[in-house]
């Protein structure tokens, strides 16, 4: 039977990277995000056709939207197998006597709440087939607080380090298993939310999108017995 995975921020970045990854292994998938024509171009990409993908404008920060997503999907696909928390933002201003408590709410509504929302509306199925695999998107922002990231950023991926770990911890018994994957500084569309934006020659020292991708193959092509709770990724200078 084929399997279906759904991956938020699929429009972009990491999120579509992943689904050019899953795609290339012949997985089915329901790409969420917020923007349409992002999604339909990441499904161009990784040369989805016909009933094999299914695209669901959605903004994961909105718990309503979340439960019609997962509704959707499950009368298309009906049971999926992975979930990969993609989906992330911050803003400009974002250091703590300056960041705006709008800009809080929505950093942390998309970073963390989504995630758990996400979590919370396919759980139940894989709960009943006692089999799943959830990858949160992290950063190693959860791990040391450094201006840069910005307090709301460094609070939500805290907040979803340890979502992981719970889920671990209450749901490997189940047959469940969740992964953080941790990167470090990625080129990706995010930067240009930075207060400033790094020089052009600091690219080629980045990671890639489809670094962290390859990151998240290995944590779902495992045998089951097997579980990367955590796996730290940063550029190697």
């Amino acid at each position: 039977m084929q399997k279906t995975a759904v991956i938020t921020g699929a429009g972009t970045g990491v999120g579509r990277a992943v689904a050019i990854g899953l795609a290339k292994e012949g997985w089915q998938l329901a790409l969420v995000g917020r923007t349409e024509s992002h999604l339909i171009e990441t499904a161009r990409l990784a040369e989805l056709t016909g009933e094999n993908h299914l695209i669901v404008p959605t903004s994961v920060s909105d718990l309503q939207a979340v439960t019609e997503m997962a509704s959707t999907v499950a009368d298309t696909f009906g049971e999926i197998e992975l979930l990969v928390n993609s989906a992330g933002t911050n803003a400009p201003k974002r250091q703590l006597f300056e960041v705006s408590q709008a800009d809080y709410d929505r950093i942390v509504n998309t970073n963390l709440n989504g995630s758990y929302y996400t979590v919370q509306a396919f759980l139940p199925q894989m709960r009943e087939r006692k089999s799943g695999t959830i990858i949160n998107i992290v950063s190693d922002a959860a791990i040391w607080g450094v201006p840069l990231a910005g307090t709301a950023y460094t609070v939500s991926k805290f907040g979803q380090r340890g979502l992981t770990q719970a889920i671990n911890a209450e749901e490997n018994k189940h047959g469940i298993r969740a992964c953080a994957i941790l990167p470090g500084e990625i080129e990706t569309p995010l930067l240009k939310l930075r207060p400033s934006a790094p020089p052009p020659e600091s690219f080629a020292s980045m990671l890639q999108p489809e670094d962290v991708a390859e990151c998240v193959m290995l944590a779902i092509n495992l045998p089951k017995r097997a579980v990367v709770q955590e796996l730290l990724v940063r550029p190697s200078r």
